[in-house]
């Protein structure tokens, strides 16, 4: 006699029944992650597509919707050399491609781990929520994790405009990030209501109802995030340089480099001579009345090469520059000591009293300013002894008195660390400047990227951002993160504008990193309890494999 219903058991499959569906489902969910990758990778410079961004987390959620972590190892791994590897190509075009790939690879293992942790969590209730929630948990790990962390390529900086750019205002760059993820990770739900609105239009009645206003609030959610971020905009700063506090006439000077590439810095006498004679034509201008006067005058990261508290005619060269402009310079110079070390420096220029305060650089680039653990790294390349010396990091937050006011200093890559640019505004810089040396990377996408990092900390701050460059992208950016001027890559410049020196604290400011924290803690919870059941499932499974 045939046994009770509640007896029957499902045939167990074979190996080849499974086999056809795997192959079937594996090419797809990969292409789609693959694809997710570099649909996110338009949205940055060089694209220049900020609207794509929420399709990369939305492909990489469908992705790996339904899968075991696993799975999502491997999509997110995918998705993360998809992204990583062309985004970063601009740190192998003078060392060759072991440094790129290396960097790329240890990039695209963290989103790996997301990938695993986004199906983890996807079969939880609100899995949207969850999937946002953990891009940025995974964004905090990579920008701490191993020599202080790399966070480039977050979803936030690729935000340059747009309603979503507004929210840095209120929680800074992870809360853009968050905002790129839900949207995505809710469209990604509304394709997914809209394929079973679709199935269920050909069923009953009963059925088809309830599938079609589900597909309908799915939709609607995904217009819900762009809308109140674009309603965020309306108590926030406009482009204007002057609204907002007593306002400081300010030069910025873009020397330019004898050639790009890693030799750039060969010829340092002539990076030196180009800034002072810069200078001194803005001297001119002013003399004729062509130019106002500025109160202080940026200089870039790298503009004295050479020591000039050891070299007399270096020092004697800023000191002209600064007489005849009659305005403090901020110099960037590479400073000899402690020992054999040297200190990126910022150096504030008195055209009376000659250099005053200084600020060193907090976080020098490991493996390109300086080489830790230099013998273990040599295994794999030798390119690493083309760092000579070893740069040392200060300890002092970057805010030095200019001309009766505060500036707040950040040197090149610091920009997209938040603590550190956080740090200058909480001691009361006024404005924001970038001394940056970008000629090592030539004509590549590196400068646009940062110099979108830039516009994303003016709106975070609501202050105006100053980036000086050797060999460009130097630029002056508005508080609502508009590019008011710019200048072109490897071409000598000049800016003069009124800025005003802010003292407004926005929401971000005063909120600093608890947004972070408190979505990383809601992404781990929801870990936690996506990974329950399989914690529940594993002791039957041991009891079956025993006998």
């Amino acid at each position: 006699m045939p046994a009770a219903p509640r007896t029957l058991r499902r045939p167990e499959r074979t190996a080849g029944d499974e086999a056809p569906r795997s192959r079937w489902r594996w090419p797809w969910r990969t292409a789609l992650a693959l694809l997710g990758g570099f649909v996110l990778l338009l949205a940055f410079p060089g694209f220049d597509r900020p609207v794509l961004a929420p399709l990369g987390p939305a492909l990489l959620a469908l992705a790996v919707r339904g899968r075991r972590a696993r799975s999502g190892l491997w999509l997110g791994l995918v998705f993360g050399l998809a992204f990583f590897v062309p985004l970063l190509s601009w740190t192998g075009v003078y060392v060759g491609p072991l440094p790129w790939l290396a960097l790329a690879v240890w990039e695209a293992l963290h989103l790996a781990l997301l990938g695993a942790a986004t199906a983890v969590t996807s079969r939880l209730r609100l899995w949207p929520l969850w999937t946002a929630a953990l891009w940025v948990a995974d964004e905090a790990l990579r920008g701490r994790l191993v020599l202080g962390g790399f966070p480039w390529g977050r979803l936030g900086f690729s935000q340059t405009r747009g309603p979503l750019l507004s929210l840095a205002a209120y929680g800074g760059v992870p809360l853009v990030s968050f905002a790129v993820a839900l949207t995505g990770a809710l469209l990604a739900a509304a394709v997914l209501a809209l394929g079973r609105a679709w199935r269920a239009s050909s069923g009953p009645g009963e059925t088809r109802g309830p599938a079609l206003r589900a597909a309908g609030a799915a939709v609607a959610a995904v217009l819900l995030v762009p809308l109140a971020a674009g309603l965020a905009w309306l108590p926030l700063p406009g482009s204007s340089l002057t609204a907002g506090g007593p306002t400081k006439t300010v030069a910025v000077i873009q020397g330019d480099v004898p050639r790009a590439g890693l030799e750039f810095n060969a010829q340092r006498r002539a990076v030196l001579d180009n800034h002072v004679q810069q200078t001194l034509r803005l001297a001119g201008d002013v003399a004729r009345g062509d130019e106002p006067r500025p109160d202080l005058v940026i200089w870039p990261e790298n503009s004295s090469d050479i020591d000039p508290y050891l070299n007399a005619d270096a020092n004697g060269e800023i000191s002209r520059a600064a007489q005849a402009v009659g305005a403090p310079i901020l110099v960037g110079a590479i400073v000899e000591g402690p020992g054999d070390h040297i200190r990126n420096t910022g150096i504030v220029w008195d055209p009376g009293t000659g250099p005053g305060q200084t600020y060193v650089k907090r976080h020098p680039v490991p493996l390109a300013e300086y080489v830790p653990a230099r013998s273990f790294f040599r295994f794999f390349t030798h390119a690493v002894d083309l760092v000579r010396r070893d740069q040392v990091a200060g300890d002092r937050v970057g805010t030095m008195d200019m001309a009766g006011t505060t500036v707040g200093d950040v040197i090149c890559f610091e920009v997209v660390y938040d603590s550190l640019v956080s740090d200058v505004v909480d001691r009361g810089a006024g404005m924001i400047v970038v001394q940056t040396n970008n000629a090592t990377f030539g004509f590549t996408d590196e400068s646009a990227q940062q110099l979108a990092m830039s516009r994303l900390r003016a709106v975070e701050f609501g202050r105006t951002v100053v980036i000086a460059s050797t060999s460009g992208i130097s630029a002056v950016i508005a508080p609502d993160g508009s590019v008011v001027r710019s200048s072109s890559l490897f071409t000598p410049a000049t800016f003069v504008e009124d800025i005003a020196q802010r003292s407004s604290a926005t929401v971000a400011q005063r909120l600093g990193a608890a947004p972070e924290w408190a979505l990383t803690a809601v992404a781990v919870l929801a870990l936690l309890a996506g990974l329950a059941p399989v914690r529940r499932r594993l002791p039957r499974r041991l009891r079956g494999s025993d006998r």
